[in-house]
């Protein structure tokens, strides 16, 4: 039974030009309305449920959420889950809507872990892409989360940001190491159809930074992180030893979790859900008793693999050779010609991309593909 619960907060103050996510503007009755209906989708769900090793409540942007709801939510989970001796609680949070009296009560309620949103530390960039806080903000932000007691935190960079340069990135990297979080997320910023930033990016008003910059920014976070004792663990995470994310590691692994709320995807028993992404929808259906799953798709062989392939290649331990073979995949043929080539590299039982391998992931993982003959 899954072991692996994600929760999903839809409500944001302003959403961020870059997103895709599902997210809505704040609206108190809104929200006290969806957290009655995530409520019963938790009841509703329980007992297809073991003993959680991690929860995940991300958004949307939780921390906007009130000190009432979070009550809600987590008295909902502490009277119908049970939970393993060392599980990992973790609430993404942005440094605009969190305080000591929140953080306080986040704790008081079993969190142990928050992930931050910072993207960046300088204004210019914060600006660009649409986020409610300045650099200062995240900074003090930062200093009441570790005053309170919270050791495990992460901090999320984004480099590809137009008119961001190398040098304003690597003080953004070297601030962040400064506030000694466990955990760093990198990642390169994508421009998502239907978005604002994509419109202004498609009318010439913003340019993205050429490729060549790009690559320059990941190879400096891989190199300064894991100078300052980060482990490179996957693509676009570091982190310090012992504060690996549980919850993500069960992804990359593909195992099962179960997910609770709008838009939130479950993966059990070798099928994948997603509940509707209409909010109003999604309240009234639960309001009837009924899981408002908008799909529910069977991953069968070829896709395992696929999915197999895809996931654990994220991970820089790389495919378990002994596990390849018990789903029927031999690699070695397929994995000879990228190995001579230094894109991928075998350690013991483990096929991982190299580290010219990493910055071209997706165009080796599609090579993969069609040397296995997977569409």
């Amino acid at each position: 039974m899954p072991a692996f619960l994600y929760i999903h907060i839809p409500f944001c103050i302003k959403k961020c030009l870059y997103c895709d996510f599902l997210s809505v503007p704040y609206d108190e009755s809104l929200v006290k309305a969806y957290t009655d209906a995530l409520c019963k989708e938790l009841i509703l769900k329980k007992n297809d449920a073991g003993d959680l090793k991690t929860v995940y409540v991300g958004g949307g942007t939780p921390s906007i959420l009130s000190e009432k709801c979070f009550r809600e939510v987590f008295e909902c989970l502490k009277n119908n889950f049970k939970f393993s001796d060392s599980h990992e609680i973790t609430v993404e949070a942005n440094p605009g809507t969190v305080d000591k009296s929140k953080i306080d009560t986040m704790l008081s309620l079993g969190v142990n872990r928050l992930s931050i949103g910072v993207q960046s530390f300088n204004d210019a960039e914060l600006k660009t892409l649409g986020r409610i806080h300045t650099s200062d903000e995240a900074l003090k932000a930062i200093e009441t989360i570790k005053n309170s007691g919270i050791d495990n935190f992460s901090i999320d960079l984004i480099y590809g940001i137009p008119g961001q340069t190398d040098d304003s990135w690597r003080k953004t990297v070297s601030r962040a190491v400064e506030l000694s979080p466990a955990h760093i997320s990198s990642y390169e910023l994508t421009t998502e159809k239907d978005t604002p930033l994509y419109r202004l990016i498609q009318s010439s008003e913003v340019k993205m930074p050429d490729e060549d910059m790009v690559l320059s920014m990941y190879d400096y976070a891989i190199d300064y992180l894991t100078s300052k004792g980060y482990e490179h663990y996957e693509i676009s995470n570091f982190a310090l030893p012992q504060f690996r994310c549980l919850h993500n590691l069960n992804y990359w692994s593909r195992g099962e979790y179960i997910g609770a709320g709008a838009g939130a995807h479950s993966f059990i028993r070798g099928f994948r859900s997603q509940n509707t992404g209409d909010i109003r929808k999604y309240i009234e259906e639960i309001k009837k008793e009924i899981i408002p799953e908008a799909e529910s798709v069977e991953i069968k062989c070829e896709d395992a693999i696929k999915e197999f392939i895809f996931l654990n290649l994220r991970k820089t331990e790389g495919i378990s050779l002994l596990k390849a073979e018990a789903l029927g995949v031999d690699m070695s043929g397929v994995c000879r010609g990228l190995i001579e080539d230094g894109y991928l590299e075998i350690k013991g039982d483990y096929l991982r991309l190299s580290r010219k391998g990493l910055v071209i992931s997706n165009a080796i993982i599609i090579r993969l593909f069609e040397g296995l003959g997977l569409d």
